[in-house]
C-alpha cells in the first residue's frame, strides 16, 4: 500500500505543493441485530479506497477514489492539485499549517479477542438469549439487541516525510426494551440508549454482563409505566452514566472545536459562545470542574497514535479548575490561538472525506466523593441516567435533556423511581453549579459513535469519561 502512497507523494512534490498527503483506508464493519425473536439486521462489509489532500498556493484541494491502481493514484492526485489551484483563486487568506515532527511508525488498538474471529453463530446466540429475557413479560412489546464491530487499517504518507500505519478497532453492544400499558410507553436500555462501544476487542462484550443485566432492564421499563412523573422545580441534580457523557459532548466538546469557535461551522450546526478572547479567563465551571482531552486514553474511540494531520496523540486541558484552558485544534487553525503546534484533533470519516476538526476523547476528571455522600448531600432532588432526548441552541448555551429514568432523592435518601425526567440550563451556569464529583471508583468511559459534523456530513467516534456528579438548583421537569 505504501508503494501507492509513494507515487502520490512523488507527484505532489513534483508540482511543488505547499503540503500533500494520501490516506489509504481498508475498513471492515460488522453489525448484527435481533428484534422480537428474529434476526432484524446483519451486515458484514469491506471497503478500500484512498483520499489525496493538497495544499497549494495557500488553498486546499481534495479528491478520492476506490480504484486501487497506479494510474488512478496519478489521476486523483492531479485532480486534487487542480482543485487546490482553482480554490486558490477564491481564497480570502492563505492556509498555513502548524509545524509537526516527522514520524515513521506503526500503531494498533490493543485488544485481547479479535471480534472478527468470533463466530456469527456465537454472536447471534448471545443476542437471542438477551432477547428471550427481555420479552419474558407481556408488558414488553418490543425488544431490540445489537452488536457492532469495526476495524480500520490506515496507511498515511505526507510530503513532509511522515509514514504512518495504524489499525484501529472498536467493539460494542446495546439493547433496549419497550414497555406499553394503555397509553403509556416507557423504554429502558443497557448499557445506555446508544449502547457502549470502546476501542478494544470482543472482550468488552464479555465484560458488559449483558445477560446479567437484561432482567433488571426489562423490569425497570415495566416499573416506569406506573411510576410518578418527575417533579418540577429548581432542584438538585445528580447525573450519571451516558447522560453526563452527552452533557460533556454537547456543552463542552462541540463548544470548544476551534473551527466552530472561529465561525467555520455556523451554516451547519451552529457556532460557539466559547470565543477565543475567553481563553485562560472565562469561568466555564466551578473550580472542581476539570475537563481533559486525551487521544491516548485506553479504550477511547478517538484514541490512536496519530490524527489525520499526522500529529502525534496528546493529552491536554480544555477546562482547568473551572477556567477555559484550551480547544480542539488541527494544524490549520492552531495559530489562531497562538499555538505553535496542533493538538491533533483532525480526523476524516473514511477515505473519501477531507479531514476536519473533531472532538477528541473528552472527560470530566473524577473528584473525591463517594456516590452515597453526593446523595446524602441532597435534601430535595433527582438522580438521572441514560439519555432519551436532547436539544441545544446554536451557540451551545441553552440546552434541554431528557433521560430514561430518574430516582427521587429526599433528605439524603433515594425514595423511588420517577419517569420522564428532564432538566435544562445554560452551559456556564450549569457547570458552575457543580459542587460534587464522585471519585475514580465510579469513573467510566462512554463511547459516542455517531457524532455528525461538516458539509458534506461526516460521522466521527469519540469517548467521554465521567463519574456521577452533583449540580445545585437546576431547572428540572416540564411545567404543564
Amino acid at each position: 500500500m505504501f508503494n501507492f502512497c509513494k507515487k502520490a507523494i512523488e507527484i505532489a512534490n513534483k508540482h511543488k505543493v505547499d503540503f500533500g498527503d494520501i490516506r489509504i483506508i481498508e475498513e471492515r464493519i460488522q453489525n448484527l441485530s435481533v428484534k422480537n425473536g428474529e434476526v432484524s439486521g446483519f451486515k458484514d462489509s469491506n471497503s478500500l479506497g484512498f483520499g489525496v489532500r493538497i495544499l497549494l498556493n495557500g488553498a486546499w484541494g481534495f479528491a478520492s477514489s476506490d480504484i486501487m491502481s497506479a494510474k488512478e493514484i496519478e489521476k486523483i492526485t492531479l485532480l486534487a492539485i487542480n482543485i487546490a489551484k482553482a480554490s486558490s483563486l477564491l481564497k480570502e487568506k492563505k492556509v498555513r499549517l502548524a509545524k509537526e515532527d516527522i514520524y515513521e511508525d506503526i500503531w494498533q488498538t490493543p485488544f485481547i479477542i479479535d471480534p472478527f474471529e468470533v463466530s456469527i453463530e456465537d454472536k447471534f446466540d448471545l443476542l437471542f438469549k438477551i432477547d428471550s429475557i427481555l420479552r419474558k413479560k407481556p408488558e414488553i412489546k418490543s425488544a431490540v439487541s445489537s452488536l457492532n464491530f469495526k476495524r480500520e487499517h490506515q496507511y498515511h504518507m505526507t510530503t513532509e516525510g511522515s509514514k504512518i500505519e495504524q489499525i484501529l478497532l472498536n467493539s460494542g453492544a446495546a439493547y433496549y426494551a419497550t414497555a406499553v400499558s394503555n397509553n403509556e410507553v416507557q423504554i429502558r436500555s443497557y448499557p445506555s440508549r446508544r449502547g457502549q462501544t470502546l476501542s478494544m476487542g470482543y472482550e468488552i462484550i464479555e465484560s458488559l454482563k449483558l445477560i446479567e443485566n437484561a432482567e433488571r432492564t426489562r423490569d425497570e421499563a415495566i416499573a416506569l409505566l406506573k411510576a410518578p412523573q418527575c417533579p418540577q422545580g429548581d432542584l438538585d441534580l445528580i447525573i450519571g452514566g451516558d447522560q453526563l457523557a452527552l452533557q460533556i459532548h454537547e456543552s463542552v466538546g462541540h463548544a470548544t472545536e476551534l473551527d466552530r469557535v472561529l465561525g467555520y461551522e455556523e451554516s451547519y450546526a451552529g457556532s460557539s459562545f466559547a470565543t477565543t478572547e475567553k481563553l485562560g479567563k472565562f469561568q466555564y465551571g466551578s473550580n472542581i470542574v476539570n475537563l481533559v482531552a486525551d487521544a491516548t486514553v485506553p479504550g477511547g474511540l478517538a484514541t490512536a497514535g496519530y490524527d489525520d494531520d499526522a500529529v502525534k496523540a496528546q493529552r491536554w486541558n480544555i477546562v482547568k479548575n473551572g477556567i477555559l484552558n484550551g480547544y480542539m485544534t488541527n494544524r490549520e487553525f492552531a495559530h489562531n490561538i497562538k499555538e505553535t503546534r496542533s493538538k491533533g484533533s483532525c480526523r476524516a470519516d473514511g477515505y473519501n472525506n477531507i479531514p476536519i476538526t473533531r472532538i477528541c476523547n473528552l472527560s470530566l476528571m473524577p473528584g473525591k466523593h463517594e456516590l452515597d455522600d453526593l446523595i446524602k448531600g441532597v435534601k430535595n432532588g433527582v438522580l438521572m441516567e441514560n439519555n432519551k432526548s436532547w436539544s441545544i441552541d446554536q451557540k451551545r448555551l441553552n440546552f434541554q435533556f431528557g433521560c430514561e429514568i430518574g430516582w427521587l432523592i429526599k433528605n439524603g435518601k433515594i425514595k423511588s423511581i420517577v419517569k420522564n425526567p428532564v432538566y435544562q440550563g445554560i452551559t456556564p451556569e450549569f457547570w458552575n453549579s457543580c459542587d460534587g464529583i464522585a471519585n475514580e471508583k465510579y469513573w467510566e468511559l462512554w463511547g459516542t459513535c455517531n457524532c455528525g459534523k461538516g458539509q458534506p456530513p461526516q460521522t466521527a467516534m469519540m469517548s467521554h469519561g465521567s463519574s456521577p456528579s452533583r449540580f445545585r438548583k437546576v431547572k428540572i421537569g416540564i411545567k404543564s
